[in-house]
C-alpha cells in the first residue's frame, strides 16, 4: 500500500507505526484499493445484502492469498450479535467460507465480540483502537493454540479492528495471525503540504507542469 509519509522505512521496510508495534497481526494482504467498482461490490455485498456475491469476491481473495505461506486455519471476522441480526449474515463468513473450499482449509469462527463497539467509519486512527480494545474474545482456544491463523474481512482501514481481533488470538496461544482482506482503503492525506516559496520568487502557478 502506498502511503505519503516524511519518516523514511527503516531497513526492513518497515514504517513507523510497524515499529512501534502498533498492529497485533504480522502481516496483511489485499486484493485491491477501497475505491471504484470493487468499493460498489463490497457496498453491494455487505449493505445491499447481494449475498451471491460472495462466489466472486471469494475469487477475488484467492488472488490476494500469500502462496508462499501455509496457514492451518481460517477465521471470519465477527460482528456483534446485534449488528448481525440487523444485517442478516457477517459478510466475512460467507467469504472464508469461500477461501476456505477453495483452498482447503478449514473455517473457524471461534472470535466473538464480546461487546457492542461503535462503528468504526469517521474515528481517527488512536479512536478506533480504543473503540475496539478489548472488544474481542476467543471462545475455543485450543482451535487455534500454536497455529497459523488467517483472519478473514471485506475491507482494512487503518487495521485497529484486525490488529485487535489478532490481539486476541495471540493470547490464546496462535503463533502468527495474517489478515486477508478484499480491499485495503487508502488512509493517505489528499496531498503533501505545499512547500513555502522562497522570498523573491513567484511561486509556479498551480495549473502548469514545471519543467527542468
Amino acid at each position: 500500500m502506498p502511503f505519503l509519509t516524511r519518516r523514511p522505512l527503516d531497513a526492513e521496510g518497515r514504517c513507523r507505526l510497524c515499529r512501534a508495534g502498533r498492529f497485533g497481526f504480522d502481516a496483511a494482504f489485499a486484493y485491491g484499493s477501497y475505491d471504484g467498482r470493487l468499493r460498489e461490490l463490497i457496498h453491494l455485498f455487505k449493505y445491499g445484502g447481494v449475498e451471491t456475491l460472495a462466489g466472486p469476491l471469494g475469487r477475488m481473495l484467492m488472488l490476494a492469498c500469500p502462496r508462499h505461506q501455509r496457514f492451518d486455519v481460517l477465521v471470519p471476522m465477527p460482528m456483534h450479535w446485534w449488528r448481525r441480526w440487523r444485517r442478516g449474515f457477517n459478510q466475512a463468513e460467507l467469504l472464508a467460507a469461500e477461501v476456505g473450499r477453495r483452498a482447503g482449509l478449514p473455517v473457524q469462527a471461534v472470535v466473538c465480540r464480546r461487546r457492542h463497539t461503535s462503528p468504526q467509519a469517521g474515528l481517527s486512527r488512536r479512536e478506533r483502537r480504543r473503540n475496539v480494545q478489548g472488544a474481542f474474545l476467543v471462545r475455543r482456544p485450543e482451535q487455534v493454540q500454536g497455529k497459523k491463523v488467517l483472519v478473514v474481512d471485506d475491507v482494512l482501514t487503518t487495521g485497529s479492528t484486525a490488529g485487535a481481533c489478532a490481539e486476541a488470538l495471540k493470547q490464546a496461544g496462535a503463533r502468527y495471525v495474517a489478515v486477508l482482506a478484499l480491499a485495503r482503503a487508502d488512509r493517505r492525506p489528499l496531498a503533501e503540504p505545499e512547500p513555502e516559496p522562497v522570498q523573491g520568487l513567484a511561486a509556479p502557478h498551480s495549473g502548469a507542469a514545471a519543467c527542468a
